[in-house]
């Protein structure tokens, strides 16, 4: 052998596959028709199942998305709910308070501590967001205010508050204690007349 000759490395072939044609017949012929037919209606079925499993993946995310917005807003009122019953009962001890300052000062007492511990208390409810309900000289709402007494004034407004005898309280846009009033009301002569 010499250099240049490269030795002859064996190659095997595989047999090869013997393909029987058939021949294209018309019977053949209608049959392949057939199958293709019938893809194409398999076809039609499985898209439509397709979008029918979209419209319900679809329905059911869009249901979730309801139900999470929902529980996020009942929790989201629960605890507001809790949080009002606490600054009710929150609201009476601060009411004491103020009691007390008004006898102390008519009695000539220091009430610095008093002020000092009041402000504390105006602003652990400011956190919460309660704040007091302005209610004198506004006219009466009763989703605000609770009449307790009426006086007669005919130089007032009908139903106008003259009085406020115990403060109220409104948290996140709803009255949660409403404010204890006196208000007005005409004498029946002057309703008459009017």
């Amino acid at each position: 052998m010499s250099e240049k000759e490269t030795p002859e490395v064996p190659v095997t072939k595989e047999p090869e596959k013997e393909t029987t044609e058939v021949p294209v017949t018309e019977e053949l012929a209608e049959e392949k028709k057939l199958t293709l037919k019938e893809l194409k209606e398999l076809f039609s079925k499985e898209k439509q199942k397709a979008d029918d499993y979209e419209k319900k993946l679809k329905r059911t995310l869009a249901d979730f998305q309801n139900l999470e917005k929902r529980t996020a807003s009942e929790i989201e009122n629960i605890v507001i709910t809790k949080i009002d019953k606490l600054m009710l009962d929150f609201l009476q001890i601060y009411d004491d308070f103020v009691r007390a300052k008004q006898v102390f000062s008519k009695s000539d007492t220091n009430t610095d501590g008093l002020d000092s511990i009041l402000k504390n208390m105006d602003s652990l409810l400011a956190k919460y967001d309660v704040f007091p309900i302005d209610a004198l000289g506004e006219i009466f709402d009763p989703k605000l205010h609770e009449a307790i007494s009426i006086t007669e004034d005919p130089t007032l407004e009908e139903s106008t508050i003259t009085k406020e005898i115990r403060k109220g309280y409104i948290s996140h846009n709803r009255a949660i204690r409403p404010t204890l009033v006196e208000i007005s009301k005409k004498s029946k002569s002057e309703q008459l007349s009017e």
